[in-house]
């Protein structure tokens, strides 16, 4: 029955460590009536100020969209953005006993202002320097504490200073030593630097530069580069609106086209990507797994405007959308479950494989499925469900989710609060829960 659970069903939770370059973006958001006297150029009247973090900022927000916990590793400046941005991620439930605050350098600000849902100018207040010495000894030495309980390190280089040779040096060291993957997101050409990283993760145009080979040459070409001068394991090349391509030390090849309903904005689409990659490949999923995973989030995101956050719940939706096997659940890993199931209510029909799929289950099923905002999960109560009867199911539209291997129903229910759950035994259906009431599991 393994087999039959989805992707998703097989994420779990983790804890990673998202190093890099903190940004705060700032949206200025307003409407333009009119062009000004003193020059050609739209007035824009403002309506809203919006504050989020973005660079690793954005990463480490998707993760926790994600519901993965997140410890981060970076520097602000000693200033109102960078106390901005320490705030933000503490709400978000965010670890940063390991952000530094460096004096005498800016948090770097992208300030996009946006007309009409479209962004019209983006004002960059930046400079890169590179961390101070005292703190990148600092760093290098709590690094093997920051790694107790780690899944997994996300590298997001934006090129801003935070990252020295040393450190960055020190960081993919430790964490092999340890067995911990290493993901890196690289900035500039030189990808040496990156060298033991699990897997790369350039774009396109990223890695034609860092290749030093022309436009023109095979994109095997660039990637046999890129690996030989990196000896990563696996080099991810983000395509966008091609997808993704993976590629692999002895010479094998894959590539995952992208599903996109209407492209909106492709700001923090590559954020998006690793956050995914990363949360995929902590919870044990293939990379080839974790590729088609992250291509799904890339596809949402992409779609939304701005530096969207993509949840499981919207990953859920989408995977059901292209293969219905997703919506098969164990156990195990019902955290992902219990995303998915966010803003909606919740009915459950447990029944066993013996009782079958009588004309009354079915009419209960497809009432439920009729109601606004209502999930209906099917929990099969045996130890070895029929394949025929889990066939059966998945292909039903009635049926959103499907439990198997579970501890008991009362269990089941004390870790998703149904509001609904229905007991099917023999021809007798049994209300064990109605209306968000009790009566008995």
């Amino acid at each position: 029955m393994v087999r039959l659970v989805g992707r998703l069903g097989r994420l779990s939770t983790s804890k990673i460590l998202v190093a890099g370059d903190l940004l705060l973006d700032t949206y200025t958001i307003g409407k333009v009536n009119r062009i000004s006297p003193e020059a050609p150029v739209a007035v824009l009247k403002v309506h809203q100020e919006e504050h989020r973090p973005g660079g690793s900022g954005n990463v480490i927000l998707n993760l926790r969209s994600l519901a993965v916990d997140v410890v981060a590793l970076g520097r602000v400046g000693a200033d109102h953005a960078g106390e901005l941005l320490k705030k933000s991620l503490f709400a978000e439930g965010v670890d940063v006993s390991a952000v530094v605050v460096q004096e005498g350098v800016p948090t770097p600000v992208k300030n996009r202002v946006i007309a009409e849902n479209q962004q019209i100018v983006r004002v960059d207040r930046e400079e890169s320097i590179p961390l101070s010495p005292d703190l990148e000894q600092r760093l290098i030495a709590s690094i093997p504490k920051l790694l107790s309980g780690i899944d997994l390190v996300a590298i997001s280089d934006y090129g801003k200073g935070f990252f020295t040779p040393r450190l960055l040096a020190a960081l993919i060291s430790h964490a092999k030593q340890m067995g911990i993957p290493v993901l890196a997101d690289p900035k500039g050409i030189e990808f040496k630097k990156y060298s033991g990283a699990t897997i790369i993760k350039p774009n396109l145009s990223e890695a034609i530069a860092a290749s030093g080979l022309s436009h023109d040459a095979p994109l095997s070409d660039v990637a046999a580069k890129i690996l030989g001068i990196t000896a990563a394991e696996v080099l991810m090349i983000t395509r966008s609106q091609d997808g993704i391509s993976l590629f692999y030390q002895e010479g094998h090849r894959e590539d995952f086209p992208v599903r996109v309903r209407e492209v909106r904005d492709v700001t923090g689409a590559g954020d998006t990507v690793l956050a995914m990659l990363a949360c995929a490949l902590a919870s044990g999923l293939s990379i080839s797994e974790a590729a088609q995973l992250s291509n799904v989030a890339a596809g949402i995101a992409i779609e939304r405007f701005g530096c969207a956050r993509v949840s499981l719940s919207d990953i859920a939706r989408r995977l059901l959308d292209t293969d219905v096997a997703n919506k098969v659940f164990d156990e195990e890993h019902i955290f992902a479950l219990q995303q998915a199931l966010e803003g909606h209510k919740v009915a459950v029909i447990g029944l066993n494989s013996d009782d079958g799929l009588s004309p009354r289950t079915f009419t209960l099923m497809r009432e439920i499925a009729q109601r606004e905002n209502w999930v209906l999960i099917v929990y099969l109560r045996d130890l070895e469900p029929d394949a025929h009867l889990v066939d059966m199911l998945v292909s039903l539209s009635e049926v959103d989710f499907i439990i198997l291997k579970s501890e008991s129903l009362r269990h089941l229910c004390s870790c998703i609060e149904p509001d609904e759950v229905f007991l099917v035994e023999g021809r007798e259906i049994r209300p064990l829960r109605h209306s968000g009431e009790l009566v008995s599991v």
